[in-house]
C-alpha cells in the first residue's frame, strides 16, 4: 500500500527540485507542473493570498528570481504528516531553512547588496492527487532588510542572525519515521499550547518559569524573527521575549491553526491569523494604540526526550505593523 505521507514528501521534493532550475521567465510553468490550477497560495505581506501557479509566480517567485541570482534552497528541516486539526484535512509537508542567492536587484524596495543574502523561510504544502493544492510560505523580510543595511528595529530585545538548523543536524526526515514518536511530539506541543492558553486566562496561576519548565528544557533556544530576535535558555527567553510580549500586547485571543502536524521529533503549525491582540503599551518601537491587529505565525519545534528543545518562529510582521498604520515597505521608497 502506498504511504500517503511519503508520497506527499516525494511530490514536494520533486517540486523543489524543479524550482531550483527555474528562472523568472519559466517559474510560472514550473509551478504549474507541481501545483493544481486552483491551489491556494498564502504568503506574508505584501504577497498575501494568491490563486494557482500564475498568482504565486506573479506575486512572489518572479520578483524574487529577478532580484536574486543563483537562488538556492538551503533546507534544514523537512517533515510531513496528516493534519491534526479536527475541522481541516489532508497530508502536509513542512520545509524550513534559507533561500540563498546573490542579491543583485531591488526586491520590494529593499536595495540590493550584490552579496550573498539569506532569506529565512518556512513553507507548508498540502498535497492531494499528486499535486500541491495549498501552500503557506512565510519569510523574514525584515531580516533581509537588515542584511541590506536598512534595519528597521534596532531596539529588538533579543538577537538576530542567520539562524542554523537543529542541533544534531537531524531535521531532514525524508524517510518514514516512527509514528509513536510523532504522537509524543504532538501531545507535547498540544500541552504547551494549553499552558499558554491557561496563562492568558490567569496570568497569576503560575510564574513564567513554572509555566515553561513543564514543557521546555532549561537550555531551550527560541529562534525568533527579526524585530524580536533569538534567545537562549528559559530565563533569557522570559527576559527577552515572553515578558515584553505579554507586558506590551494585551487582549490576546487565539484564533486557531490551519495546519498542525508532527513527524518524529519535529512538528509545526501555522495560522491565518493565529492571534489577534492590541499594542497597548508600545511594541517593537511602535507607539501604543487601540487598533486590533493580527499575527500570522509559524512555529516549528524540535522535541528532545520529553521536552521541547528548539523553536523556530516566523511572524508576518509587515502585516501586523501595517494594520497599525506602519507601512515598512512604503518607508523604503520615501
Amino acid at each position: 500500500m502506498t504511504d500517503p505521507i511519503q508520497t506527499a514528501k516525494a511530490v514536494t521534493q520533486a517540486h523543489f527540485t524543479a524550482l531550483a532550475g527555474a528562472t523568472a521567465d519559466t517559474v510560472a510553468d514550473v509551478l504549474g507542473a507541481g501545483m493544481s490550477p486552483g491551489a491556494i497560495w498564502r504568503g506574508v505581506h505584501p504577497f498575501n493570498v494568491q490563486t494557482g501557479p500564475q498568482g504565486a509566480a506573479r506575486a512572489f517567485w518572479q520578483p524574487l528570481l529577478t532580484a536574486f541570482s543563483g537562488l538556492q534552497r538551503r533546507e534544514d528541516i523537512f517533515f510531513g504528516a496528516t493534519n491534526s486539526i479536527a475541522d481541516q484535512s489532508g497530508v502536509w509537508t513542512c520545509s524550513m531553512g534559507h533561500l540563498m542567492g546573490l542579491f543583485d536587484a531591488p526586491f520590494l524596495n529593499i536595495p540590493p547588496t550584490r552579496k550573498i543574502a539569506m532569506l529565512r523561510y518556512a513553507e507548508f504544502n498540502r498535497v492531494a492527487g499528486g499535486k500541491i493544492v495549498e501552500t503557506a510560505l512565510f519569510c523574514d523580510l525584515l531580516h533581509l532588510m537588515t542584511q541590506a543595511g536598512v534595519g528597521r528595529f534596532p531596539q529588538q530585545t533579543a538577537a538576530h542572525l542567520v539562524q542554523p538548523g537543529p542541533r544534531g543536524n537531524d531535521g531532514l526526515l525524508y524517510s518514514p519515521q516512527d509514528a509513536g514518536e510523532g504522537a509524543k511530539t504532538l501531545a507535547l506541543i498540544n500541552r504547551m499550547i494549553g499552558a499558554i492558553d491557561a496563562a492568558n486566562a490567569d496570568p497569576r496561576a503560575l510564574t513564567p518559569r513554572e509555566e515553561l519548565q513543564r514543557d521546555w528544557h532549561d537550555d531551550m533556544i527560541w529562534w525568533g524573527p527579526e524585530g524580536i530576535g533569538a534567545t537562549y535558555t528559559i530565563d533569557r527567553y522570559i527576559e527577552q521575549h515572553q515578558g515584553p510580549f505579554r507586558r506590551h500586547l494585551s487582549d490576546r485571543s487565539f484564533n486557531g491553526h490551519l495546519a498542525r502536524f508532527t513527524e518524529g521529533n519535529y512538528g509545526g503549525f501555522f495560522g491565518w491569523p493565529n492571534l489577534s491582540l492590541t499594542n497597548s503599551n508600545g511594541f517593537m518601537g511602535i507607539g501604543a494604540n487601540d487598533t486590533r491587529a493580527d499575527m500570522r505565525v509559524v512555529d516549528i519545534y524540535r522535541r528532545d526526550g520529553d521536552k521541547l528543545a528548539e523553536n523556530w518562529v516566523f511572524i508576518d510582521m509587515l502585516h501586523f505593523l501595517k494594520m497599525q498604520g506602519v507601512d515598512v515597505l512604503a518607508e523604503l521608497s520615501g
